[in-house]
């Protein structure tokens, strides 16, 4: 079992990625997913241990990442700069491999990295669940704020989202945007029993709050 010593020393590490981080990226986010994971983790079954600290670490490059406006992919990024962290300890190389796992492929963009163990299946649906819902719903607008996209919207969304096409750190992009090309498709992508229960109220919340938005746009309401 992982001791508190060492995970406080972890996490401690963790942290300093996260000086001067974005308020959508920044240390709360990381400890909302820990939350998730944790509780998603219990109810699969899975190992706690490794969730822990995969779950510290699993965003330590998105800073960087944005700073560069996404010309790296901070997941796998991210996974580089954990192994460093983890081979400061000696921990076995199945856990460090599973750690490092589950770090490389939390990203929803990547379609080629998907989780494959357990663990990682449990910290890509804790992520995706604090995309959501009333959380999801602030981040956004955070999000494309920090980004210099348009904060709320530009009136092309449902258009630009069916091109398939990404537009973070574009100035197309916008909080409706996000929404239309990735957040509104998360229900569908969580891998977890658990997860899959847990997303419900979640995105129906996030449904209802942007047909109030372009109901509001409109002038209907």
């Amino acid at each position: 079992m992982l001791s508190k010593e060492i995970l406080q020393k972890i996490e401690t590490e963790a942290r300093k990625h996260f000086r001067g981080s974005s308020g959508c990226h920044d240390w709360t986010h990381v400890e909302r997913v820990l939350k998730l994971a944790l509780h998603i983790g219990k109810a699969e079954k899975a190992n706690l241990d490794v969730i822990k600290v995969a779950s510290l670490l699993h965003d330590i490059s998105r800073r960087d990442e944005m700073k560069a406006r996404g010309s790296f992919c901070h997941a796998k990024e991210g996974a580089k700069n954990a192994a460093k962290i983890l081979a400061e300890y000696e921990f076995s190389p199945d856990f460090t491999r599973n750690v490092l796992h589950c770090i490389r492929t939390h990203r929803f963009r990547d379609r080629e990295n998907m989780p494959q163990t357990l663990e990682a299946k449990v910290l890509f649906d804790a992520d995706k669940l604090d995309c959501i819902g009333a959380i999801g719903v602030g981040r956004v607008f955070l999000f494309a704020g920090n980004a210099g996209s348009n904060i709320m919207y530009n009136g092309r969304e449902k258009d630009l989202a069916k091109k398939g096409e990404d537009y973070t750190y574009h100035k197309d992009d916008s909080a409706v945007l996000e929404y239309e090309f990735k957040l509104k498709k998360i229900k569908d992508r969580v891998l977890t029993n658990t997860g899959r229960k847990m997303v419900i109220a979640r995105d129906q919340f996030m449904q209802n709050f942007f047909k109030e938005f372009w109901e509001e746009v409109e002038g209907k309401r």
